[in-house]
């Protein structure tokens, strides 16, 4: 079985997106460069699964640097990270994602950034409950 592990940002209130993406997208404070950074370095040389529209936004270096695969609500869980035996797995995207392999993740590092304003979707603390174990910045 595949080492699953989430890595991810939210805001100081649990914000975790708005309008389909992160509320702090494109924000240049250091900060939030440094999370951003720290998501590349971290998840370098292992497999990142994500939906197809996470998927598409990341950079070309990305992809030279870590296993990319674009899974979509149709994929059983199971059946994807049997795919990858013995390797480190991070989970991308969101709610929907989360919570359909919350229960396989062993870790999840959550960063809090500086960023309390609005939002549409929240961090489920749930998910932290149905697998492993957390770490929180």
């Amino acid at each position: 079985m595949a080492d699953v592990r989430v890595i991810c940002a939210i805001g100081r209130s649990g914000q975790l997106g708005l309008g389909g993406g992160m509320p702090w997208e494109g924000r240049t404070e250091r900060a939030f460069v440094e999370d951003v950074e720290r998501f590349f370095e971290i998840t370098r040389g292992h497999v990142l699964i994500a939906g197809p529209k996470t998927v598409a936004s990341f950079p070309d270096f990305a992809h030279d640097e870590r296993t990319i695969v674009a899974i979509h609500s149709k994929d059983e869980p199971e059946e994807v990270l049997s795919r990858f035996p013995g390797r480190v797995v991070y989970i991308g995207g969101g709610p929907a994602v989360w919570t359909a392999y919350s229960r396989f993740v062993r870790h999840w590092d959550v960063n809090t950034v500086p960023y309390d304003g609005e939002a549409d979707t929240w961090f489920d603390p749930a998910w932290l409950l149905a697998g492993g174990t957390a770490r929180r910045d």
